[in-house]
C-alpha cells in the first residue's frame, strides 16, 4: 500500500495494491499496521457507513466536537467522488487550507481524515457508493456543518456539474462564522487528543 500525507496535515491518501486475473481482483483496502505507523496511533473501529449519492451530489463539509471527534477512512466502492478534506482547527498553521483526492472503483484509493478536520465530497457519477469506517458513532449534538461552497475555503469543485445539496448542507454556516461561533475545533485539544489515541492497543496477532 502506498501511502501519502495531503497538503492538510496529518490526513492521508492510501492507495492499495491490486492483484488481478481473468477471475477478477483482489486487493487490501485496509490495514491495521500500515495505518497506525502512518497515523502515529491505532484508528479506533466503532461504526461502518455506506452512502449512494447520484451524479453532482455534494455531501458536506461535516465534521465533530473534539473531544472526541470522529476520525474516517473513506473510500469509494463503485463510481467515482472527489473527495475533501480542510483544516478548520482554529490554530493550526494551516486552518483554512484545502485538499481534494478522486477516489473511484479504477484506483481503489482511499482517505484518511483525523479528528478535527472537515469533509466533503461531490459525486462525480451516479450510484457513487462510498464506505466510511468511523472511530466513532455518530452523535447529532456533536456533528456540524459549514457551507462547502464558502468562498473563503475556496474548494475547486468542478464547474460543470449541477450540484445537489441537502437543505441542511445547503444552510450551513461559512468558516469565518462557525469561528466567531466558537463552534470549531481547537488545534492544540486535537493535537492533545489524537496523541492519547497512541495509547490504544490495536487487535492481537493471531486473533480470530
Amino acid at each position: 500500500m502506498q501511502i501519502r500525507p495531503l497538503a492538510v496535515p496529518d490526513a492521508l491518501e492510501l492507495t492499495p495494491q491490486a492483484y488481478g486475473d481473468d477471475r477478477g481482483l483482489f486487493l487490501e483496502w485496509y490495514r491495521f499496521e500500515e495505518l497506525t505507523e502512518a497515523a502515529g496511533h491505532p484508528l479506533r473501529l466503532a461504526q461502518a457507513n455506506l452512502s449512494v449519492s447520484r451524479r453532482g451530489t455534494l455531501r458536506g463539509l461535516h465534521y465533530a466536537d473534539v473531544p472526541p471527534g470522529q476520525a474516517k477512512y473513506v473510500t469509494c466502492l463503485r463510481g467515482a467522488v472527489l473527495d475533501a478534506v480542510v483544516d478548520i482547527r482554529v490554530g493550526s498553521p494551516t486552518f483554512g487550507e484545502w485538499d481534494v483526492v478522486r477516489l473511484d472503483e479504477t484506483d481503489r484509493r482511499a482517505i484518511y481524515l483525523p479528528e478535527g478536520l472537515g469533509h466533503a465530497f461531490l459525486a462525480l457519477t451516479d450510484d457513487a457508493t462510498v464506505s466510511y469506517l468511523c472511530s466513532q458513532v455518530y452523535s447529532p449534538t456533536r456533528e456540524h456543518g459549514l457551507d462547502p461552497l464558502d468562498p473563503e475555503i475556496g474548494i475547486a469543485w468542478p464547474s460543470d456539474l449541477e450540484l445537489l445539496l441537502s437543505p441542511k448542507d445547503a444552510a450551513a454556516p461559512s468558516l469565518s462564522q462557525a469561528r466567531a461561533d466558537g463552534l470549531l475545533p481547537d488545534y492544540a485539544t486535537c493535537l492533545a487528543y489524537v496523541a492519547s489515541l497512541a495509547q490504544v492497543s490495536g487487535p492481537l496477532e493471531g486473533s480470530a
